[in-house]
């Protein structure tokens, strides 16, 4: 059993960063590719980014891509999501998840995850 607890969030000005933290206990962390996740208020829980087992491999939805970035550090078990440049369209509850897969892939959807964290609330202000 995974347990990963999401920190990090909270209410931002447009145009400002946050940094976002991932960490897992309970299991072994090498198994396991990270993904990030975010649900706005009346949407659907949408992928935002993981990271692959291996710490050189992470990607980005194209949304995001040049704002985001993925940083993995197995040493802490611990996943980050960096975020520049927000946006209001960027309030949401993240997510991140946990999901066994090969050394370079990183699952897309829900369905590729077994474990999943509380959340932390972003909120970004225009």
């Amino acid at each position: 059993q995974v347990q990963l607890i999401e920190s990090g969030g909270g209410l931002v000005q447009a145009g400002g960063s946050l940094r976002l933290s991932c960490v897992a206990s309970g299991g072994n962390f090498f198994n396991y590719a990270i993904g990030w996740f975010r649900q706005a208020p009346g949407k659907e829980r949408d992928f935002v980014g993981g990271a692959s087992r291996r710490v050189d491999t992470t990607d980005v939805e194209d949304s995001v891509k040049g704002r985001f970035t993925i940083s993995r550090d197995n040493a802490k078990n611990t996943v980050y999501l960096q975020m520049n440049g927000l946006t209001s369209e960027d309030t949401a509850v993240y997510y991140c998840a946990a999901g066994r897969a090969g050394p370079w892939y990183i699952p897309r959807h829900d369905y590729g995850y077994e474990y999943w964290g509380q959340g932390t609330q972003v909120t970004v202000s225009s």
